[in-house]
């Protein structure tokens, strides 16, 4: 797996090749920006529980897509995902 990501905005697909062409390779990877706005839907009542377990963004790279096209950004290295417990009742 890759240690450095670039994100590139969809707006870019020249960028997007040419850095793909030029950097990808097994400690790089390049990814086109999938994101389409706030995935969360707004409701009258809050939600019961939150359901994440933590936020994967390190850091916010929007600014950074929107002047150059791309964003260079770290991949954790030790995410480990929360085990995943049952809550059938008892028989």
């Amino acid at each position: 797996m890759s240690d450095l990501v670039f994100v590139v905005s969809r707006t870019e697909p020249k960028q997007y090749f040419y850095l793909k062409h030029v950097f990808a390779d097994e400690s790089r990877d390049v990814v086109l920006d999938r994101r389409l706005g706030e995935r969360r839907r707004g409701s009258l009542s809050p939600p019961r529980a939150e359901r994440r377990h933590i936020d994967r963004r390190q850091r916010d790279i929007t600014m950074e897509l929107q002047s150059t096209g791309w964003s260079l950004v770290r991949r954790p290295t030790t995410y480990t995902a929360p085990p995943i417990t049952s809550h059938r009742p008892a028989m």
